[in-house]
């Protein structure tokens, strides 16, 4: 348990590093280009690799139809929901409700995979939520006229989310090879974000190639957290994962803070205290 304790830190580490990444890349070229660019780029990796690491003996046709099917929603119709929230709503409702994905993923996962529910893990998953949005939560860019239609984006991208974690550790159930699963989801992902993509690219001059750069590294970064919280899921239940890695908002926030000398509010600090607190009010049971 310790080491997927330590695994889904580390996927949330990477997480959250990916965003402070992709916030500098937005700098110079869109949101929907930037996907375009930073899935491939993990999915080129992982493709490199598979043939080093993966082991075809172990071979499992049910699990790589699940990984697949994952690839179809996580990452890429998480990104392109959480794009069309950003849109209608900003960036304050969108990442606030974001942490509400440990949720669904423990209700999907009692639901599918009939995993015993620990006393402490709604509570903490709550603690997770408020924290996040807390920390997410900005009164001057937040939006008037709300409406439960609008609000539908970032709830069902937190729902992917949450319900992408559970197929995938039904796989890992079937094929425990995290890296098979990552490998799977990101071709399938890197395949829908390029249909998808714009067609009209904006001309790429020195911004933006160094916004291509980070976006790479931001492709990076999120495929190695991938990685990471499939290793986890193979070692932790879902239960006990999904709430670590869902505050990667706060290492975000920490991170910015340090690299763009970004200075954290009162309720900010308030929100990562909440998370911390209560992802230790979990892993201590």
């Amino acid at each position: 348990m310790n080491t997927a304790l330590a695994l889904a830190s580390l996927s949330s580490l990477c997480f959250g590093a990916g965003l402070v990444t992709s916030r500098i890349a937005l700098r110079s070229i869109d949101a929907r280009s930037g996907a375009a660019i930073s899935v491939p780029s993990a999915a080129l990796l992982f493709a490199a690799a598979a043939p080093f690491v993966v082991d075809p003996a172990r071979f499992s046709a049910p699990a790589a139809l699940l990984f697949a099917a994952v690839g179809l929603f996580f990452p890429a119709l998480v990104t392109l929901l959480t794009f069309r929230s950003n849109e209608a709503l900003g960036p304050t409702v969108t990442g606030a409700v974001s942490g509400t994905a440990p949720l669904f993923a423990l209700v999907a996962a009692a639901l599918a995979l009939g995993e015993p529910v620990p006393a402490r893990a709604p509570l903490a998953c709550v603690g997770v939520a408020v924290g996040v949005a807390l920390i997410s939560w900005d009164h001057g860019v937040l939006r008037r006229g709300l409406t439960l239609h609008v609000l539908g984006w970032p709830v069902a991208g937190a729902m992917v989310r949450g319900c992408a974690q559970v197929a995938a550790k039904a796989g890992l159930l079937l094929w425990p090879d995290a890296f098979a699963a990552g490998a799977i989801g990101y071709a399938v992902s890197a395949a829908v974000v390029l249909a998808t993509r714009p067609r009209r690219a904006r001309p790429v001059g020195a911004g933006g190639r160094v916004g291509t750069a980070w976006f790479v590294a931001t492709g990076l970064l999120n495929g190695a957290a991938v990685l990471l919280m499939y290793l986890a899921l193979t070692r932790a239940p879902v239960s006990v994962v999904a709430p670590v890695v869902a505050t990667h908002p706060l290492v975000a926030s920490l991170l910015g803070a340090a690299l763009l000398h970004e200075r954290p509010g009162r309720r900010t600090a308030a929100g990562a205290l909440l998370a911390v607190a209560a992802v230790v009010y979990l892993v201590s049971a």
